[in-house]
């Protein structure tokens, strides 16, 4: 009996409208184990080598694991993969949310979808069958639109619905794949390749519940959360939401300001955590924000996503669309230069809507007002709009063209690497790794940061390891009544910590050995907000109990870091496979040539020899080849791939 999944993955082929239903042995699952390892394992055997990502050929998966839809916090996660109109290689995205839960009771572990539709269709999946739909009339309409269009058209408001908005349906280079109309499948443009598959929606509803091995065992990890919750620094987090950060970065100098000239924002308190919390949470004004202003996903006790209830200028801040991240704040905030909230707030409103990334998307216009205020873009480039940094108004004028692909917003859709290869300039502002703008976490501060958004196979991202400060002496050994900051960290056998600014053989192994960790978790499927070898409420070894628990497989940390390390071999074998080197292992110049400006991090800039020795250090202790930065045959052979490498000829 396989506890905890259902044993049946959907295989769907647009092309030819065929459904199909595979069931693998246990032994498929415990070597790919779900999420986005199971998601790689796909691509890389449907996805011809150079296939185009918005071809046909593209292989689109997502996927979920034994853990999804167990009653305890940050299990209702779900990983989509594709190979990346981004980069050219692989595409990795994590949302949670109702709808993965729902997936697992609607009777799949995973959905692989090949081929291509002539026509808008939506794939509706119900206790273990599924079938493909035409989807014409809900084309070119808005994410909140579509949710309730289908909801009523199924006859069940307990559907959950995966779709893409406008954006993604004109293959906006950044479009995002929505669910609740406000989470996210954000990065490494997945909305643009559903896009491309003329698939608007995915829409799931069962009532075939998960069966553990250890249902005390679940009870037994989730009891101890439950008791370890109040007090703690999570307590604090589902309060104010990731916007909690933005004073403490900001007071670090890490919080990234005119598209990456500061690391400090003056006016960083005016689009706070506890701004958006005292003055913009739905009831706020009745002092009822924490009933009424923090939702969460399925059976999570945090309770830390954000819902609004303002206005911006006559515009409604839906409390439909949620509310912003601190990404989000950062990108449209401070890379911005806008210190105006609701300004902030509606432009994540109308992301969500259209269904983009709030990362590349914020950043992309940064990059374009650096380019404007350095005269690089003119009037006549911008449609005639004023676009400086601190001007609300001009970013909002320019998001919507953007959304829509109108004039020059259709070049800034492509997102900036891309806009700038069109426009034949402004390549000296861009701040992007692999084609993908990087998020609001400063390598400058952060010296882990810049390997991991170097090496990370989908481009810059800051939840594919541990941050430095979790590290760092302080904090490691200055509060022992939270273990996050030593005892999870020493389960994956992590004892030396080391100041935020060093990149020693220590921070290195300090960064593979947890980007080992949140590999894992994005195979297993659970929250890094909420599971992880740092801050979070549990770590290493309750990860493993609640799987083990879902599974009866008797897993300890080091099979957990094990499953990590296979699924970023494969991530990096499929790069290789796909042309991506050593040579897209790099960093922004910006961050090397130009000097911080003002706070903590004035004058800092980041030092290009120590990097490129951070990155030999890296690539011999993950056992790849230091020249290119790919596997080996013996490290794939040792993470299980060898298969893998018969494929490259190694």
């Amino acid at each position: 009996m396989l506890n905890g999944y259902t044993g049946k993955i959907l295989h769907v082929d647009l092309t030819n409208r065929q459904l199909e239903i595979e069931q693998p042995d246990e032994s498929f699952y415990r070597h790919y184990v779900g999420g986005s390892l199971m998601g790689l394992y796909y691509l890389w055997k449907n996805t011809p080598q150079g296939a185009d990502p918005f071809s046909p050929e593209n292989t689109l998966t997502f996927a979920i694991s034994a853990p999804t839809g167990l009653p305890i916090s940050g299990q209702s996660r779900c990983t989509v993969t594709c190979k990346s109109p981004k980069s050219g290689g692989v595409s990795d995205s994590q949302a949670g949310g109702f709808w993965p839960a729902e997936l697992k009771y609607a009777g799949f572990d995973a959905i692989v979808i090949t081929g291509a539709s002539e026509t808008p269709v939506y794939l509706w999946i119900h206790n273990g069958e599924a079938e493909l739909r035409d989807a014409s009339h809900l084309w070119g309409k808005p994410t909140l639109d579509v949710d309730a269009a289908l909801k009523e058209e199924l006859g069940d408001k307990k559907t959950e619905i995966a779709q893409i908005g406008v954006s993604g349906e004109k293959l906006a280079n950044f479009a995002a794949i929505m669910n609740m109309s406000n989470r996210a499948w954000g990065r490494t443009g997945v909305g643009a390749v559903m896009g491309s598959k003329k698939l608007k929606a995915i829409a799931v509803r069962g009532t075939q519940r998960p069966n553990p091995a250890d249902k005390a065992g679940i009870t037994a990890v989730n009891r101890k959360g439950a008791k370890a919750f109040p007090g703690s620094d999570m307590e604090g987090f589902g309060r104010y939401g990731t916007p909690e950060v933005v004073m403490g970065n900001n007071g670090a100098g890490g919080l990234p300001t005119y598209n990456w000239n500061a690391g400090y924002f003056a006016e960083a308190e005016a689009i706070s955590g506890e701004r958006l919390y005292d003055e913009l949470l739905r009831g706020a004004e009745e002092g009822k924000q924490d009933k009424l202003g923090r939702d969460t996903c399925y059976a999570c006790i945090v309770r830390c996503k954000r819902v609004v209830e303002a206005e911006y200028q006559n515009h409604k801040l839906d409390p439909e669309y949620g509310g912003p991240e601190y990404e989000t704040i950062s990108t449209f905030g401070s890379y911005c230069g806008i210190d105006d909230l609701h300004a902030v707030t509606y432009a994540n409103q109308l992301c969500n809507e259209y269904g983009v990334d709030t990362i590349s998307c914020g950043a992309t216009l940064a990059w374009a007002m650096e380019c404007f205020e350095n005269g690089v873009l003119t009037l006549e480039d911008t449609d005639g709009i004023e676009l400086r940094f601190g001007d609300a108004e001009a970013m909002i004028a320019m998001l919507e063209k953007t959304l829509n692909r109108e004039g020059f917003g259709d070049i800034l859709a492509n997102g900036s690497a891309k806009a700038a290869d069109i426009l034949g300039k402004g390549h000296e502002y861009l701040i992007t790794i692999k084609g993908q703008e990087m998020p609001a976490h400063m390598p400058q501060v952060k010296r882990s940061l810049a390997l991991i958004y170097a090496v990370n196979p989908f481009g810059a991202d800051h939840q594919s390891s541990e941050h430095d400060t979790m590290y760092n002496p302080r904090n490691y050994n200055g509060n022992e009544e939270w273990p996050g900051y030593k005892v999870f960290l020493n389960q994956i056998g992590l004892d030396k910590p080391q100041p935020n600014k060093v990149l020693n053989a220590e921070k290195v192994e300090f960064a593979l050995t947890t980007e080992y960790t949140y590999s894992a978790m994005d195979t297993i499927s659970v929250c890094q907000f909420v599971y992880g070898p740092g801050w979070q409420l549990y770590g290493p070894q309750d990860m493993v109990d609640v799987f083990n628990a879902a599974t009866g497989w008797g897993w300890t940390v080091d099979d957990m870091q094990e499953v990590g390390k296979r699924r970023l071999n494969l991530m990096r074998a499929f790069n290789a496979r796909e042309g991506l080197t050593r040579d897209q292992d790099t960093l922004p110049k910006k961050t090397f040539t130009h000097a911080l400006e003002g706070g903590r991090s004035d004058g800092i800039k980041l030092d290009e020899a120590e990097f490129q020795n951070g990155l030999d250090m890296y690539y011999e202790q993950a056992g790849w080849d230091v020249a290119t930065g790919t596997p080996t045959r013996t490290s794939l052979e040792e993470a299980g791939l060898a298969w893998v490498a018969d494929d490259m000829g190694l």
